[in-house]
């Protein structure tokens, strides 16, 4: 059986008291009865990532937003995935629609990383996600298919139980508006079955899948009652303790 996984995404937020202030709270928010219910994580920037581990208490899971996918070398600004396994992270969120559309990240680019980050032994996060454009040009599965066979072309198929694919519709990020259970759960399955095709129905049936787009703690239930939908990649959210913990709460219940 997937464990459900609540990932908090904090984006380019938060100063590192604050920062530590909403990890503690978390921490302390998540109670040790749940462990085997509920997996959290959370994703700070990586100026915060190595206040976190203290705080965090090996509680809750710690992971980041990006990383390259070179060990080492000439690549200014860049973090590798063996220095975030360094500072304690054992997460980290690859693909992200708002890093495809401001700063130009491929398919490519994203499977690279996919494949940097399962070397290092960390569980990459995998996003992929349609624009409204695309929704209402009917061409949702195809992109999203695309998508997701460059993110895993060269994962192994021992290494996709590590794996996590977070759907994430751009059109819902941020809005207050999310998809529907329903229409989430259609493409979740859609997800599932273009990665038996690849690979085998153990190997799909063991990855897990998140939904991400203004998901809440009143509506995580309906998402996490799905059959195929395994927990949530939240971001506005996430930055408020009781609400995200109110989300836990909620996927325990």
């Amino acid at each position: 059986m997937r464990k459900p996984i609540i990932v908090g995404n904090w984006k380019m937020n938060l100063t590192v008291p604050v920062a530590e202030k909403l990890a503690g709270d978390v921490a302390s928010g998540y109670q040790a009865d749940w462990a085997d219910k509920v997996e959290v994580v959370v994703c700070p920037t990586y100026l915060q990532i190595p206040a976190m581990a203290d705080v965090l208490s090996g509680r809750v899971g710690l992971g980041a937003q990006d990383l390259f996918w070179e060990e080492e070398g000439a690549y200014t600004g860049e973090i590798s995935a063996n220095m975030l396994k360094e500072l304690g992270c054992g997460y980290v969120i690859i693909g992200h629609s708002e890093r495809r559309e401001y700063l130009g990240e491929t398919n490519e680019m994203v499977g690279k990383k996919a494949c940097a980050a399962l070397a290092a032994g960390l569980v990459p996060i995998i996003c992929v996600g349609e624009s409204q454009k695309q929704r209402e040009a009917d061409e949702t599965n195809e992109f999203l298919e695309k998508q997701l066979l460059a993110a895993v072309d060269s994962i192994e198929q021992a290494d996709m139980a590590q794996v996590i694919v977070a759907y994430e519709p751009i059109w819902a990020i941020g809005s207050g508006d999310p998809a529907s259970p329903e229409d989430a759960e259609e493409i979740a399955s859609l997800i599932r079955e273009t990665l038996t095709d690849k690979y085998s129905q153990a190997e799909a049936q063991q990855c897990r899948i998140l939904y991400g787009g203004s998901a809440k703690a009143d509506n995580i239930a309906g998402f996490i009652g799905q059959d195929n939908i395994d927990g949530a990649l939240v971001g506005g959210a996430s930055l408020d303790a009781k609400e995200f913990v109110g989300m836990l709460t909620s996927v325990v219940k």
